[in-house]
């Protein structure tokens, strides 16, 4: 008997930042990155960090906590769930990034540990960074947001998103592709959102989107018809709420199965009342403080997490030294 695929769950990899600052290879398409307020980033941004992984901890959640490598300069390195995913079937995707020094980022010895010191099954690798010879980029679940028991996945077209490139993780991966343009106001224009978790999230019995983002009528509707179908209760973003990163949760799970709806302060307080107790319905409402590492970063936190969603392997792991 197949075992049902979860949206979420409790197992989480998180990567504690050596260096932190706003990416100048980034700040090009992500327009949520500012300069730094304090003198000292990199310590705003570490208690920030840790304040987080405490309070996911004292909720149940399993938080494996890596340290970014020292010697390498990777200054968005908190924000794993760009370059790997991890899947029910064992598999592990590698996704081609835009910034040269996010390549940095992809670690082996990361996944090794999950395989040998957490006893997790990793049973295939699916590459994709090959794309990044061909200057086109995916990046990871930060450029798709996934309904991983309905095989859908959600995709906003913009330089960090590319078409050829999701067709082909969706062949590979056997999921249903949903792409759109999705669009915000900078100044006086419209520009493609960098990436679709800042606008839209999906857990087990919810959608958080900012359907005004979809400026194409047939899009926008196909994005909601999509939703629905799933038997998923919309709850409606403004463009001004995903610019405090309202669009940027995860539904993580307790050991029990509980959900727990996991956003920033910053994103917490620029719901509604009326928002909160929808989402309220759905799981339990954790939020953080995370300011500076929105403003350098231009990424809340759900880009912090990256969802573990392995099989355990069958085999102990061994207790010899």
């Amino acid at each position: 008997m197949t075992t049902p695929i979860a949206q979420s769950t409790h197992h989480i990899l998180m990567v504690r930042p050596s260096t932190f600052r706003k990416n100048e290879e980034t700040a090009g398409n992500n327009h949520y990155q500012k300069d730094a307020e304090v003198e000292d980033v990199l310590e705003a941004a570490l208690l920030e960090f840790d304040t987080l992984v405490a309070k996911l901890v004292d909720h149940g959640v399993n938080v494996m906590v890596v340290e970014a490598a020292h010697d390498e300069d990777t200054p968005d390195a908190l924000f794993p769930n760009n370059w790997v995913s991890f899947h029910a079937d064992g598999r592990v995707g590698l996704y081609p990034m835009f910034a040269p020094n996010r390549r940095l980022e992809r670690r082996e010895d990361i996944l090794q540990d999950l395989e040998h010191g957490h006893g997790f099954e990793l049973k295939e690798i699916a590459d994709f960074t090959e794309f990044e010879t061909h200057d086109a980029f995916l990046e990871g679940t930060g450029s798709m947001v996934l309904n991983r028991p309905k095989k859908r996945a959600y995709a906003a077209k913009s330089v960090r998103t590319d078409r050829e490139a999701f067709i082909a993780w969706c062949d590979t991966m056997d999921m249903e592709g949903i792409l759109f343009e999705a669009m915000q106001t900078v100044g006086d224009q419209r520009m493609p959102i960098y990436h679709t978790n800042v606008m839209m999230a999906i857990g087990t019995q919810w959608a958080a989107v900012c359907l005004d983002a979809v400026d194409h009528p047939e899009e926008r509707e196909l994005l909601a018809q999509s939703l629905q179908e799933d038997g998923l209760h919309i709850v409606p973003l403004t463009e001004d709420q995903i610019n405090q990163f309202a669009g940027n949760m995860l539904e993580v799970a307790t050991p029990e199965g509980d959900p727990l709806i996991v956003m920033s302060s910053r994103a917490y307080h620029a719901l509604t009342e009326d928002q909160r107790t929808t989402l309220e319905t759905f799981g339990t409402l954790v939020h953080s403080d995370l300011h500076h590492i929105e403003t350098c970063g231009g990424g809340s936190a759900r880009c912090m997490m990256a969802e573990v969603h392995l099989p355990k392997s069958p085999t102990p792991i061994s207790q010899d030294a």
